[in-house]
């Protein structure tokens, strides 16, 4: 008779712990779940959103972030969204690998990573309290879903057909369709 094994699941502090060298790895209700790289437009598009926001935030307080920051959002999750903004951050130190406090993310969705990034991933950023903005940014089809907090427990979601600006108001800041999906 087979015996299975059974693995204690991790904590966040527990995963920010390892090493994973060259790899990368998300922890998914405390297992980990390694990451595959993704494709030159997936990383162009992001390039660009952190572009954009980072020229937009200079002097606000307010700093964008790509992939290697991770976010904490419960005790056996960590996330790494494409781009996350943080405000009021005068604390951090060099050797801090996730935050808890995100205003606005960005995820930009392939055909590999939509459904997580929609049906898990989702629920964990709106959980947060920190999160004003969620921004899925669809680089098949070059559209944009609006995920914006109209309370402390209200949601508006807004997916566009035709190309729109990105507009977060929580930061003062829009970002142009045509920035977004620039290809120069």
């Amino acid at each position: 008779m087979a015996t299975q094994t059974h693995y204690p699941l991790l904590t966040a502090k527990e995963f920010l712990e390892i090493d994973f060298g060259e790899h990368k790895a998300e922890l998914d209700n405390g297992v980990i779940r390694m990451m595959l790289g993704g494709t030159a437009r997936h990383a162009e598009v992001q390039t660009n959103v952190v572009s954009a926001m980072r020229q937009r935030l200079r002097g606000s307080g307010c700093k964008p972030y790509g992939p290697d920051m991770g976010v904490e959002t419960n005790e056996g999750s960590v996330r790494y969204p494409d781009v996350s903004i943080y405000c009021g951050r005068t604390d951090s130190n060099d050797g801090e690998k996730a935050f808890k406090d995100p205003r606005i993310i960005f995820e930009v969705l392939s055909a590999g990573t939509a459904r997580t990034d929609l049906l898990v991933k989702l629920p964990e950023y709106k959980a947060l309290a920190s999160v004003d903005t969620i921004v899925f940014v669809d680089i098949a089809s070059e559209r944009v879903r609006i995920v914006q907090r109209i309370g402390p427990k209200g949601w508006n979601e807004t997916g566009y057909d035709e190309p729109v600006d990105i507009e977060l108001p929580a930061l003062g800041v829009t970002i142009p369709h045509e920035e977004i999906f620039a290809r120069d």
